[in-house]
């Protein structure tokens, strides 16, 4: 026996099969919730990435920028009435109510006919600011010597204070980072007047690794991460030929945002739906006729479907769910006379 789902009016409350007015009820659609989860990176260009190349011949970001990267996504179909489908049902001592059940939501169904399971999941994710290594900052002002007169063997000089350039403190920062390496050098094949074995050995170089981390921040710059979740509902309709949908954008400005921000980069939903078979025809009585319908109740089958979510390039989810709107409408005899 086929299972039936049916949404009643929410205000019904449980019947007898006698003297009842007629009541209303909706078919079932499917709504598929999306719960994604994203990671934020905030990079910082260092203050002189320009002059990497020339004292590292590493080519090092110059310009700060945003990027939002999807790392989990969720699909979960729930289900509703669907408003635009609705019949009128008669309850009558010729009726066969025994399949029939109420729930506490409204629900007429077959039991187990379907379990809506809780959805999603998401992953916190902690925040984490490198920053700018300020102790590896150089100092921003130099002291020139000018000579102001001459004459003979005497000199008049004077002493100014300048603000260095960019160039002249990227200098001093690769030349830190040069006898930095050079010092961890000398430590390992023990070229030094103190003796580093063991624990001593390991923090020396742990510290002298984390200076040289500070001062590359400076040219290759920093990240700070963050995460970021939001959900979406798509509705998928029958009509929809293609059975492609828009189900969220991913911007670089504003992170997770729905399809209707055009700002983002969309990711899309496709629906590719299975065959159903055609069902048997109806038993035949003695005589060789079908059975007389007096009374039916109206159901609906799902589609199952291979949904697979892209950015377009990329798959970044796929997985197979029922889809009630996209599978077929049946009718359920309910009173019969042979």
């Amino acid at each position: 026996m086929k299972k039936l789902l049916i949404f009643l009016a929410p205000a019904l409350l449980p019947f007898a099969a006698a003297a009842q007015p007629a009541v209303s009820y909706s078919l079932p659609r499917t709504v598929l919730e999306l719960r994604v989860h994203a990671q934020k990176e905030t990079f910082h260009a260092g203050p002189y990435a320009r002059f990497a190349a020339k004292y590292f011949g590493i080519e090092a970001e110059q310009q700060d920028r945003v990027t939002y990267s999807i790392t989990d996504i969720s699909l979960t179909p729930k289900v509703e009435a669907d408003q635009s489908v609705r019949y009128s049902y008669e309850p009558s001592a010729k009726a066969l109510p025994a399949f029939m059940q109420l729930t506490s939501q409204g629900l007429v169904a077959g039991e187990g006919a379907f379990a809506s399971e809780g959805g999603g999941w998401k992953y916190p994710a902690g925040v984490s600011a490198q920053g700018l290594p300020y102790n590896a900052i150089p100092a921003n002002l130099a002291e020139e010597t000018h000579t102001l007169y001459r004459k003979g063997h005497s000199t008049v000089q004077q002493s100014v204070v300048v603000e260095k350039s960019p160039e002249l403190k990227a200098s001093e920062i690769a030349q830190r980072i040069f006898d930095i390496r050079e010092n961890k050098y000398k430590i390992l094949i023990g070229d030094t007047d103190a003796t580093y074995s063991g624990e001593a050995m390991k923090a020396a170089i742990d510290e002298l690794n984390r200076m040289e981390r500070d001062c590359l921040t400076l040219f290759l710059g920093y990240s700070e991460f963050g995460s970021a979740d939001a959900s979406f509902e798509i509705v998928p309709e029958a009509d929809n030929a293609g059975q492609l949908y828009i189900a969220f954008r991913i911007s670089d400005e504003e992170g997770l945002v729905p399809a209707s921000n055009v700002s983002g980069k969309p990711c899309l939903l496709e629906l590719h739906k299975e065959e159903i078979a055609v069902p048997e025809a109806p038993e035949k009585t003695e005589k060789g006729k079908a059975p007389k319908v007096e009374q039916v109740l109206h159901y609906r089958i799902p589609a199952v479907c291979d949904a697979r979510i892209t950015d377009g390039v990329n798959t970044l989810l796929k997985v197979r769910v029922p889809v009630y709107q996209l599978g077929t409408d049946e009718e359920y005899p309910i009173i019969r006379t042979k």
